[in-house]
Formats: C-alpha cells, sequence, structure tokens
C-alpha cells in the first residue's frame, strides 16, 4: 500500500479521527495528509513546521542535550527523549507520535469527545504500517 492510502487507513481506525498526516523532519515535508473535511491550504503548509518546533525547536534540543549529559550520551547522538506529544485544543486531540526511524511524525486530530487511551492505541498500532509505506 502506498503511504496516502496507509494513512487514510489510519485516519478511519483511530476514534473520531478527522485528520491524519505522516511529517519528514529531515526535509521539513509533509510526505501525507488526508482529513475528512476541508480546511485551509496554510495548515497544511504550516503542519510540518509546527511538528518540527514541537519535536526540534531550540529548547526540546536543549532539554534533550541536558538529559543526554546527564546520562553520559555523546550529545549528537540520534536518541530523542520526546517521542509522543499530546495537545487538547478548544474541539480537539493531536497527538504527534515519533517514528523508530526518529526522523518522521505521525500527526493524528480527533474530536475532542473521543476516548484518549482508545486514540494513543489506535494511533500506535497504525504507526508501524504507516512507517512501512515509505
Amino acid at each position: 500500500m502506498n503511504i496516502d492510502a496507509v494513512v487514510q487507513k489510519a485516519v478511519t481506525s483511530v476514534p473520531e479521527c478527522v485528520a491524519a498526516g505522516f511529517v519528514d523532519l529531515s526535509s521539513g515535508m509533509v510526505l501525507s495528509i488526508k482529513t475528512v473535511d476541508s480546511h485551509p491550504q496554510e495548515v497544511f503548509e504550516l503542519l510540518a513546521a509546527a511538528t518540527a518546533d514541537l519535536f526540534q525547536g531550540p529548547n526540546v534540543q536543549s532539554i534533550e542535550n541536558v538529559f543526554r549529559k546527564a546520562r553520559g550520551l555523546p550529545e549528537n547522538s540520534d536518541h530523542h527523549y520526546f517521542q509522543e506529544i499530546i495537545v487538547n485544543s478548544d474541539n480537539l486531540i493531536h497527538v504527534f507520535l515519533r517514528s523508530k526511524r526518529q526522523m518522521q511524525v505521525a500527526c493524528f486530530v480527533c474530536r475532542k469527545g473521543a476516548n484518549l487511551g482508545m486514540v494513543l492505541t489506535r494511533a500506535r498500532m497504525a504507526l508501524p504500517e504507516i512507517e512501512a509505506a515509505l
């Protein structure tokens, strides 16, 4: 299956999911995005930049460097401590999951009424198939 089909499948499998995307942090590109509603193009264009800020912003990098130093790891290690981020907005739950390759992030947007535990479980189950589609 191609990446778009797998991301579309994830939208239907994650509870109350209204959008899902896959972002490459190294290139700053949205590799795939699927939604159930229409959204302004600006939202899609900002998704990659906002995701990169969440996982690789200067303060996040500083925190990760402090953890590496405290654990005796080299600062240039490819390991990242921030693996999952959940953002609750007024009406939505936004879930960001770092891939095993560490340089891609799957993003899921669900209605606020969704069961967060189920959203996380299904999103985590969808991630390996999304990764494999690359």
